[in-house]
């Protein structure tokens, strides 16, 4: 490879790692715990989602739809082109174009993202769609990753599904005030955020208990480049849900949970000295 282009290829890996570690101190965390071989791919498709994410719940003076598209049609330009002056862009096309991720995927979460912009309540079927997009998907890109060829990916996607799954309602619950307070959004369906009682609330902490039951058989199964990492994500989100166990809804529509940095230590610790 010309030492130029690979000097593009390496400042665009490091432009998408430097946003990981910005935006999220948790996810880097799990990021580290993984085989140092899939580093860069990892923060490639965690640089791309980021981005994508912030066009619709930060920009809020700008025309967010009119920048979401460009943001989608500038994505598939560059996988096309296996190359784009966009280094987030071009870090993700190389992951894409390297490990065959699927372009259904990618529109799946773009799809979910264009939600975002116009919808504050969810029926049954937009809410299982949008975590679908929003969560399930980028797991599946990271599977990709992970799995050396596509019958164990084929065998480990059903799991994957159901961690994204967890994961995304974790955030839903944990970010449920700001949500409200910030974009008028209620993600769960049927749920009246004024009247939300703790029924409803102990319903949803068994669905995600549900997952991660489901979840935990496939982090069992992957390779070991990444089991760690996965799994510490996986116990750092228990934590979370833990934490939100304890509260009533009234505590929860005033507080954001968080997981303090020295509880995070903790269970990095743990996760180390008591591998799966």
């Amino acid at each position: 490879m010309d030492s130029a282009i690979k000097l593009y290829n390496d400042v665009s890996a490091n432009c998408s790692e430097l946003i990981t570690k910005s935006y999220s101190t948790s996810f880097s965390l799990g990021i580290n715990t993984l085989h140092k071989s899939i580093h860069k791919y990892i923060y490639s498709i965690y640089g791309f989602v980021r981005f994508a994410d912030e066009i619709v719940d930060t920009f809020h003076n700008l025309d967010k739809e009119k920048i979401l598209h460009q943001f989608q049609k500038d994505t598939f330009t560059s996988i096309n082109n296996n190359f784009s002056t966009n280094p987030v862009l071009h870090s993700f096309q190389m992951v894409v174009n390297k490990f065959n991720i699927e372009r259904k995927h990618i529109e799946a979460f773009l799809d979910s993202m264009r939600m975002d912009l116009t919808m504050k309540k969810f029926t049954e079927n937009e809410y299982n769609n949008y975590i679908y997009g929003s969560a399930e998907v980028v797991g599946l890109m990271c599977l990709k990753v992970f799995c050396d060829n596509e019958e164990k990916y084929q065998k480990l996607e059903p799991y994957a599904i159901s961690l994204g799954s967890a994961f995304q309602k974790i955030n839903f619950l944990r970010d449920i005030k700001s949500d409200y307070d910030e974009r008028g959004r209620v993600y769960f369906p049927g749920i009246n955020y004024n009247s939300f009682s703790n029924v409803e609330k102990i319903e949803i902490e068994e669905d995600i208990e549900k997952d991660f039951n489901h979840a935990l058989i496939g982090i069992k199964q992957l390779p070991s480049t990444a089991r760690s990492g996965v799994y510490l994500s996986y116990n750092y989100y228990r934590e979370l849900l833990n934490k939100i166990k304890l509260l009533d809804t009234n505590s929860l529509k005033r507080e954001r949970i968080r997981v303090s940095n020295f509880k995070k230590f903790v269970i990095f610790l743990s996760t180390y000295l008591n591998p799966i």
